[in-house]
């Protein structure tokens, strides 16, 4: 178990404060943080609690996920990694940088 959970289903309202508080009756919390939107600095409903001990993430875990914060249901999980992979997007996938495919076949040169 890791230090560092995955909080979604959060209140357009919760900030990073409320989300601290309502995970530190469980240990030392070194990061909470609600992700906002860069265009409107809306809240995006979910952030990630970071905490000093893995025995209180796993116990926060168990506890809140289900529980209700702000008027809201949310869910806990523990955070996966970010992944080195990365992607495109979009209709026409990666671009070069990104690794991604440029179409054609083998046999043409």
């Amino acid at each position: 178990m890791g230090r560092k959970l995955f909080v979604g289903g959060l209140s357009w309202g919760t900030r990073d404060q409320g989300l601290r508080t309502a995970f530190e009756k469980f240990g030392q919390v070194e990061e909470a943080k609600v992700i906002m939107e860069r265009e409107t600095g809306r809240s995006r409903g979910f952030g990630f609690v970071t905490f000093a001990n893995p025995e209180d993430a796993a116990r926060a875990m168990a506890a809140m996920n289900g529980a209700t914060l702000d008027g809201r249901t949310i869910r806990v999980n523990e955070a996966e990694d970010k992944g080195g992979g990365g992607g495109g997007g979009g209709p026409r996938g990666g671009g070069r940088r990104d690794g991604g495919f440029r179409g054609g076949r083998d046999d043409e040169f």
